[in-house]
């Protein structure tokens, strides 16, 4: 059944003015922005938030949580877009994004900064699936490949300003303080630029509803009988499950190194049985009980959203594999400064950005998508992270490890966009908001469990490689080099107990490259199972 805000945007859409979609796709690239501002210097700062509390080796950690109660909660905003309307869900995802910030600024622990990175994440999700909803509800199928690339432009800009604006937070304050000043900051400018933009999505509902274009949404139900009616409507009890038994699965991968007893610790076994229960309980309760099911299932019937949806999935869970200690990786092995840093490892994100432009047009001209993805964009990536196997080593020239991400990144603009494309593509406009719902979901699952890995793998080997690299007079040093970045990079390039970390960093990196290359294998698999549909004779209309 199709849900009451949908025919009020199939209705408003039609009405809505030239000026008005200019106004608001302005405002839209505005808003992402300055958000990409903000994550690119958060990037650069997570490996200092970590050591602040002596904690450098759950960088992944702190991504986990918010992957997937980010990535689950994707759906019950689908629904929120579809009832209440495009305004309220805007509205609703730059509150969770400025509380996550707040609360960042103000953590004390490595635990708290990633609950806070959930309230963050949950809301930047929301925000960016908001706005590809919009893009959806405003223009034809062809286009929105480049329109989708247009949102992500602002990246190719500020790839170039996250350095330097992480840099002058540490360089005002220091190490320990200008990470909250950076967070605590951008709390209050990204409201500030929100504002214009959901007065404009407001303006413009009110504005129909008062030409009665578009019904607002009224009920009879008292406080409890709505409670009890967007619960089930939300399948809260089948959210909680769901997400609290990828939390429990996940945990212990992160910390069970920690342990004494590491996975025979009752902690440990405790996280897995509860998580293992919480699953079991999901799948019994969403096929025998609920009313309405978080997932919608139907739609994973069709082999081109499963495939797009695993594909989006995939390329997450290898990104963050290779990723995730790659800045602290350059700034300890290579010596270069937190801006340089900065700037190779944001290639991905231009790369990927700048290519996507032309990966829309193409598939604007020429009507099909699948190709791109399965003789260029999978193969490719591939291809850079095999290279990155060997040459992310001490001794390497670092114009290598550029290559690799350079390859990388243009592979990777073709995969988002082709699966994206894919994903709509398959169905009808009254299910866009939901398969984009569920790809962004997926993706999100997917940085969850490629952290998941990468924290299990690097807590496993690297402060084992530091020991056997370390020369004998040290092996104390080894607990101090395994949880600061400030303390590896403490002693000067060419010193024995620097030498010994890049080399453990370089035997940490090649397993952790090893795995992410395993993973893109089950990508191809994805992108064969797409049908090869044109756009222009798609389910949607123009």
């Amino acid at each position: 059944m199709t849900e009451p805000g949908v025919p009020n945007v199939e209705a408003v859409t039609p009405t809505v003015n030239r000026n008005y979609i200019i106004a608001a796709y302005i405002l839209l690239w505005v808003v992402c922005f300055v958000d990409a501002i903000q994550q690119g210097a958060a990037n650069a700062l997570h490996p200092y938030v970590t050591s602040t509390f002596f904690q450098h080796s759950l960088l992944a950690y702190i991504n986990v949580m918010p992957g997937i109660i980010g990535g689950i909660l994707r759906l019950p905003l689908a629904k929120v877009l579809d009832i209440f309307g495009r305004p309220h869900g805007f509205a609703l995802s730059v509150v969770f994004l400025v509380t996550g910030l707040s609360l960042m600024a103000e953590c004390h622990s490595v635990h708290g900064f990633a609950a806070a990175q959930s309230f963050y994440w949950l809301g930047y999700n929301s925000l960016f699936y908001t706005i590809q909803v919009f893009i959806a509800d405003t223009s034809a199928l062809k286009n929105r490949g480049l329109l989708f690339a247009y949102i992500n432009s602002p990246y190719i800009i500020t790839a170039w300003l996250a350095g330097p604006v992480a840099k002058s937070f540490i360089s005002t304050f220091d190490y320990n303080r200008g990470w909250r000043w950076c967070f605590g900051i951008f709390a209050i400018v990204m409201a500030l630029f929100s504002i214009p933009l959901f007065c404009l999505f407001l303006h413009n509902y009110r504005k129909a509803a008062k030409a009665e274009v578009a019904t607002p949404i009224r009920n009879d139900r008292t406080t409890f009988q709505s409670i009890r009616y967007y619960m089930i409507e939300f399948d809260a009890l089948g959210l909680f499950l769901v997400s609290g038994g990828l939390v429990f699965l996940l945990v212990p991968l992160n910390l069970f190194s920690f342990q004494k007893t590491k996975w025979a610790s009752p902690i440990m076994i405790g996280f897995l049985v509860c998580g293992l229960v919480m699953l079991s309980l999901f799948v019994c309760y969403e096929r025998y009980l609920a009313p309405k099911t978080v997932l919608p299932y139907r739609l994973f019937m069709d082999r081109t959203v499963l495939g797009a949806v695993t594909l989006s999935m995939v390329l997450f869970v290898s990104l963050t594999l290779w990723d995730t200690y790659f800045s602290s990786f350059l700034q300890v092995v290579y010596g270069v400064s937190i801006v340089h840093a900065t700037y190779i490892a944001n290639i991905y994100t231009v790369g990927s950005c700048l290519f996507s432009i032309p990966v829309g047009i193409v598939i604007r001209m020429n009507g099909r998508f699948k190709w791109i993805a399965l003789y260029f964009g999978v193969p490719v990536t591939v291809l850079g992270v095999v290279l990155m196997i060997h040459f992310r080593h001490p001794g390497q020239s670092i114009g290598f490890v550029i290559l690799s991400q350079v390859l990388i990144a243009f592979a990777g603009g073709a995969c988002v966009i082709t699966e994206q494309v894919a994903a709509m593509s398959a169905v009808k406009h009254e299910y866009v908001a939901l398969v984009l719902a569920l790809e962004g979901m997926s993706s999100s699952i997917g940085g969850g469990i490629g952290s998941s890995i990468a924290t299990a793998i690097w807590t496993s080997v690297f402060p084992a490689r530091i020991a056997a690299h370390l020369p004998g007079p040290h092996q104390r040093e080894v607990e101090f080099l395994y949880s600061s970045i400030e303390f590896q990079m403490k002693y000067p390039k060419g010193d024995e107990l620097r030498d010994a970390v890049g080399l453990a960093y370089g035997d940490t990196m090649k397993v952790l490259c090893i795995a992410s290359t395993a993973v893109l294998a089950l990508g191809l698999v994805a992108v064969i199972m797409w049908r090869d549909i044109r756009v222009n004779n798609s389910l949607q209309k123009d």
